[in-house]
């Protein structure tokens, strides 16, 4: 290595080169001076004698002349453009140069060895004169690091003093990007790939990379922990990029360009570490898959905005080319299959200019399963299709049936599981030729996969990982999340401010409502239907639509972008307004054309934009504000036609096009499901929240704003809704370490409970013909008759069944019976489902029992006044019940949380720790309560009650408030209710404490009692005798019960010593049959009672999962 300069005590850029230089020799790289490199003049850039010698030692047939003459064409290599050369030469440098030797048989000619690196020959070079000429003036460039292979120049490497702090990486990238590639193209044309470097941050792009997506590298190996620190990115950079094996491997195969027929566009891409390691991992879990026909892929968990779709292409490509030695895949068919026209159009926008790049023939997207059917039936290797998961599932008859059975087909799932798991759950309606309806039964999108290819293997690509997606594709292969992609720089931060509009209940319009509940009630109307309305009148939808809290946030919203945007006035700000459902948006859309008029009037370009003539030619007029959704068969006339009625697809396409083109009038769009996913607009930096969002949905919602943009330094969420807590709940899950998949305990669990309610309802259509259900030939117009006819059934039955309740058994009719019993089958239905272990009968009769469920519900009482009656009723006296206060700030001026800080995701890890007095006191209580509720079940909610309930989750935020906010920001009301609170907690808290002391009168322990009382309750109950109560110093003692309470808890004993007895199923399904034979023995009770068998093994549950919380 050369020696280290000194000058003058300083550290210069030259002392650094040099130190980069030493870190490549050490990883294998020949040191060579510019000014020793032998060539005619300095206009040369390729080492003639590297370049030489390689090809003579792995061509030896060739002679020195044609040797020559190949060195020539790369040396004098041109096209169109320097671009269109770089391409060209790139080409040849990865495919190998097409040549005819004297003896006139064409052959390729490698110009690397890619299998075996030490073939190669390997110089990183400092300091090379390069000579250009401009308006007839001779001079020179001198790039700092040049990386030679083979005598080729495949790397440029720009240094910057690390100690100076006005010499920057971006000044290097402006050598590259701007003088390099004015002056001296000639050179250029030969390096695919560049690095810029100032010591401190070290980062690789392409010679046309743009300097904002230019990237670390932060990982060496699989496995590595990824280091932010920024004097690692130097060694991680060149011990993961720059070591001659991995150099050639990235090179070779990670490195994009679009077909050449678009070169005009000099479009360049290399991978990033996240994308590389990915794409290996996911390569390897496909062979593996292929081999062993396990037909699950894996799973990639990408955080959004991460670049899945390349991660996708240079998957594509290491399977086109690279798995020529595993006979089971050769040269695979490949199948995306997307959720919906939107990312269809953004995938097909990268694949369709990818023919060249992926190598595997054909690209394009299927318009449906016939056509794919044809296509894949015409060849047995390569291609590339895209289609949408809804044209893919959509069924015209019952069967999907076979599309391909080779093995080689190998399907990506972008996104596209998530609609379909939710369709594949119930049995789906439609009419066909002649009006008839017809009920086709509905399978879990992993069945309907295998359905089509029995053979192929799947991979899940998602940003937003559930359950349902681990168990279609597989094991989580790997993950790039958002935390690790805003540290990364590929997205922004996002930053969340709280404003809330307060509500306040007027008691009096509550009591109102509830005399006209009871009036109902004695005028006929069902039960179900009262509690529907209740339910229906109490949401969270009824408190955010009421007009005048919509007036206030339309009013705070305009204030705040207006004064947002004023702060930096030259960036375009553009901005997403998302409602809970269309109604609630479409009036806030009103309210906005109400205020300001001025942002519905039709322009072409935004004002105070500098917009040339041809920018204009590609606008239309278009509104400053407009709202995006689907249209409603029974929308109101007026909203119907604002969306464009039948053309609303039309009409969509057009906005979604306007607002994607910066300098369009359309700056802010108001939303409710569309344009949530796959939709990116890097210049939309404010998100007005005013949905109760969680999870998945969460994520995906606010990352519309982490795109990065020119002068865009984060993405904001303003929040009317409060979904604080959510958004640490989903950033725990999306943005760090935490895994949603299932464990294997899970879905058996939820099978065998699946299995044990369907018996159930089998047993209750005993004397019912459910065998069309059965039959997956059966015509579907004729299950759809014995449906209706089943629901009938139930509905006119006078069978009356006895169920449990908090005061003994009551008896209720086959219908409520019916519906409690489908509801809990639901619940593990959910679970198990999506895993395809389910046999088809009982997926079938599962989705046959919730269908006839849903037709029930539907039937009207004896009543004219139905749920919707009610509602239509309720809705204005609520209206008047609440009452608004003005949209208040929760935060102070510049105190919004970045959701990327280390210090919040500090907070995530605290989530549950307590902010205020009445925190505590819950904190306390809710360990006591776990026993206390056993027996005591909570009674049910009045009106009054439910809607309460609902406005203290819609100020859920107050416990985030200091002691200082929450004084100055509070009414008395709120404080009064906190005091209330607080004083309820402490009685409750002091009635634990005295049931706790009556255990140990009892000659009980803690958890005895639990089952004692239990117990004691469920005699009570069910009205049967068991033992003798007695009165020992003022409390009652039954010895019988108490006796077998201490068996019980002696057989949970034993078998709580198995180690992970609470993980361990089998162990766990033994100890609740110990538990059931013990009662039996010991006559608990008298007669033979599932019900109280149940509620035994209820309480069972509650004392494992209370052991577990420990």
């Amino acid at each position: 290595m050369p020696g280290l300069e000194n000058y003058n005590g300083h550290y210069c850029e030259s002392q650094y080169e040099y130190a980069f230089i030493g870190f490549l020799e050490n990883e294998g790289w020949q040191y060579l001076c510019g000014n020793n490199v032998s060539r005619i003049t300095k206009r040369d850039v390729l080492i003639e004698e590297d370049f030489k010698t390689f090809i003579c030692q792995t061509n030896p047939d060739l002679t020195d002349n044609e040797v020559t003459q190949i060195y020539d064409s790369v040396r004098l290599v041109g096209a169109e453009s320097d671009f269109a050369t770089l391409h060209k030469v790139y080409g040849w440098m990865v495919d190998g140069i097409q040549f005819t030797p004297e003896n006139g048989v064409t052959k390729m000619v490698p110009l690397i060895d890619f299998d075996i690196s030490e073939n190669n020959v390997f110089k990183v070079v400092n300091q090379l004169v390069v000579e250009y000429t401009n308006h007839g003036q001779k001079s020179t460039r001198r790039p700092d690091v040049l990386l030679y292979v083979n005598g080729m120049p495949l790397c440029v490497i720009e240094l910057k003093n690390p100690a100076d702090v006005n010499a920057t990486v971006y000044n290097a990238w402006e050598q590259i990007n701007i003088r390099y590639w004015r002056d001296i193209p000639h050179l250029l044309r030969y390096c695919p790939l560049a690095c810029i470097s100032d010591g401190v941050k070290t980062r690789l792009g392409t010679v046309r990379t743009p300097y904002e997506h230019f990237y670390a590298w932060r990982r060496v190996n699989d496995g590595d922990k990824i280091s932010t620190l920024p004097f690692a990115e130097t060694e991680t950079m060149i011990k993961g990029v720059y070591s001659p094996k991995r150099f050639l491997e990235i090179f070779r195969d990670y490195i994009y360009f679009q077909d050449t027929i678009y070169n005009s566009d000099e479009v360049e891409i290399v991978c990033r570490y996240p994308q590389f390691f990915a794409s290996r991992l996911l390569k390897q879990s496909i062979i593996d898959s292929v081999v062993s026909k396990s037909g699950k892929g894996g799973t990639y968990f990408g955080a959004t905005g991460c670049g899945k779709t390349y991660t996708m292409a240079f998957l594509a490509r290491q399977l086109a080319l690279r798995c020529t030695d595993i006979p089971e895949i050769g040269s695979p068919t490949i199948i995306l299959i997307v959720d919906r026209d939107e990312l269809q159009k953004q995938g097909a926008k990268l694949f369709t200019k990818s023919t060249e790049f992926l190598n595997l023939g054909e690209v394009s997207i299927v318009k449906d399963r016939a056509q794919l059917r044809q296509e894949l039936g015409l060849r047995q290797s390569g291609g590339f299709y895209i289609c949408t998961i809804q044209k893919f599932c959509d069924r015209k008859e019952d069967k999907i049936g076979l599309i391909n059975d080779r093995q080689n087909i190998i399907c990506f799932s972008d996104e596209a599981h998530r609609t379909q798991i939710e369709h594949s759950k119930k049995i789906q309606f439609s009419k066909d030729a002649d009006e008839n309806m017809k009920a086709m039964v509905s399978k879990p999108y992993a069945k309907v996969l295998k359905e089509a290819f029995p053979q192929a293997t799947f991979v899940g690509f998602t940003g937003t990982p559930i359950a349902e997606t681990y168990q279609t594709f597989g094991d989580e292969i790997d993950r790039y999340t958002m935390d690790q992609s805003v540290a990364d720089g590929l997205t922004v931060s996002i930053k969340y401010h709280p404003r809330i509009a307060k509500v306040l209940l007027d008691k009096e319009k509550v009591k109102e409502i509830e005399e006209y509940y009871k009036k109902c009630a004695d005028d006929g109307a069902t039960k179900e239907d009262v509690e529907a309305s209740k339910k229906a009148m109490s949401s969270m939808e009824m408190i955010i639509g009421e007009p005048s809290r919509l007036e206030r946030l339309a009013v705070d919203i305009h204030d705040h972008y207006i004064s947002s945007c004023a702060t930096n006035p030259d960036r375009i700000q553009k901005a997403m307004i998302v409602c809970s459902n269309r109604k609630i948006a479409y009036s806030l859309l009103k309210k906005f054309k109400e205020k300001y008029p001025e942002w519905f009037v039709e322009k072409k370009a935004l004002d105070g934009i500098a917009v040339t003539e041809k920018e204009l030619n590609k606008l239309k007029p278009m509104p400053f504000m407009a709202m995006v959704a689907s249209v409603g068969s029974n929308d109101e006339p007026e909203m119907y036609d604002y969306l464009g009625g039948v053309k609303n697809d039309k009409r969509s396409e057009e906005l979604d096009l306007a607002f994607k083109q910066e300098k369009s009038n359309f700056q802010i769009v108001i939303v409710v499901d569309m344009w949530i996913t796959g939709f990116d607009v890097p210049s939309l930096t404010y998100l007005y929240n005013d949905k109760p969002l969680k999870k998945h949905l969460l994520i995906q919602t606010i990352s519309r704003v982490n795109r990065k943009y020119p002068g865009k330094d984060f993405g904001m969420v303003i929040d009317y809704i409060g979904i604080r807590d959510n958004m640490r709940e989903a950033m725990k899950v999306y943005g760090g370490d935490t895994s949603v998949a299932p464990t294997s305990d899970d879905v058996e669990q939820a099978t065998a409970t699946f299995r044990e309610e369907l018996e159930v309802l089998k047993s209750l259509f005993i004397n019912f013909d459910l065998s069309p259900f059965l039959d997956p030939e059966c015509d579907p117009i004729r299950r759809y008759t014995l449906l209706a006819k089943a629901a009938e059934y139930v509905f006119i039955s006078t069978e009356s069944l006895n169920v449990a309740e908090d005061k003994g058994s009551r008896s209720v009719s086959l219908k409520t019976y019916f519906l409690k019993t489908v509801k809990r089958m639901r619940l593990s239905f959910d679970i198990c489902q999506p895993s395809g272990e389910l046999g088809e009968e009982e997926s079938a009769l599962a989705q046959c029992f919730m269908a006839i469920a849903g037709f029930v519900r539907k039937m009207s009482g004896t009543s004219d006044v139905d749920a919707d009656t009610m509602n239509r009723k309720v809705s204005k006296m609520v209206e008047e019940a609440l009452k608004y206060n003005k949209v208040e700030s929760v935060l102070e001026t510049g105190e919004e949380e970045d959701i990327f800080s280390p210090e919040y995701f500090e907070k995530l890890s605290d989530i549950k720790m307590p902010a205020t007095k009445l925190e505590i006191l819950v904190k306390m209580l809710r360990k006591e309560i776990k026993e206390y509720s056993r027996i005591n079940k909570i009674a049910a909610k009045t009106f009054q009650e439910m809607l309460e309930e609902t406005i203290a989750e819609y100020h859920e935020r107050r416990k985030h408030l200091t002691q200082e906010e929450a004084g100055e920001t509070q009414e008395k009301a709120s404080e009064d209710i906190l005091k209330v609170a607080t004083e309820r907690a402490l009685e409750i808290l002091r009635q634990m404490n005295e049931n706790k002391e009556s255990f140990r009168k009892l000659g009980l322990t803690f958890e005895e009692k639990a089952f004692y009382d239990i117990l004691v309750a469920l005699r009570d109950q069910y009205n049967f005798e068991y033992g003798t109560d007695k009165t020992v110093g003022g409390i009652v003692v039954n010895d019988k019960c108490k006796s077998l309470a201490k068996k019980v808890k002696e057989i949970i004993d034993v078998k709580s010593s198995y180690a992970d007895w609470l993980n361990n199923q089998n162990v766990r399904n033994q100890l609740k049959l110990d538990i059931k034979i013990c009662l039996v023995k010991n006559g608990y009770p008298p007669q033979y009672s599932p019900e109280v068998f149940n509620k035994v093994m209820e309480q069972v549950e509650n004392f494992e999962e209370y052991s577990d919380n420990e």
